[in-house]
């Protein structure tokens, strides 16, 4: 269980919450790590979710997005951009593939795609590639103290 240690596991336990951990072997070839997750564990896509690191400015912001849909960019604001992996890895505490929105070096700011409401439980990296952390998308919000909105972008609207 050791190797399955992380800082998100541990603040996780530490606030006493419920939560699973599903481990996968994880390829260093994969496209989308989120997604690799969804395939290797044989999940429903629209429970796993990723999380990224946006700037909006000069302020880093966490968001957790469905793993088969896209962060809505301009639902940030005029000025978002995804993060330089290098400054979310160093702020974090995390490599890319395995940021957590859970025990994060400097816990920031952060948005939960209101999405996740929908399901009883979801999936979200338990800080480290191959390691998936399922939990109540409230104990996240409760953890995080995420703030929950629409975040994907809508295929409809061609952008």
């Amino acid at each position: 269980m050791a190797g399955r240690d992380t800082p998100a596991t541990r603040a996780a336990r530490r606030a006493g919450i419920a939560f699973t951990l599903h481990e996968y072997a994880h390829d260093p070839a994969a496209a989308s790590y989120a997604l690799e997750a969804v395939t290797a564990l044989g999940l429903d896509p629209a429970r796993v979710f990723k999380t990224l690191v946006v700037t909006v400015g000069e302020e880093l912001t966490v968001c957790v997005v469905p793993a088969a849909d896209t962060l809505d960019l301009r639902a940030l604001g005029k000025r978002a951009a995804l993060a330089p992996t290098d400054r979310a890895e160093r702020v974090t505490g995390y490599v890319a593939g395995g940021i957590s929105p859970l025990g994060q070096r400097r816990a920031l700011p952060t948005l939960l795609d209101d999405s996740a409401l929908a399901f009883e439980t979801i999936h979200v990296s338990a800080g480290r590639r191959g390691l998936e952390i399922e939990l109540a998308p409230a104990d996240l919000v409760a953890l995080t103290r995420a703030s929950v909105r629409t975040l994907r972008r809508d295929p409809a609207s061609g952008g």
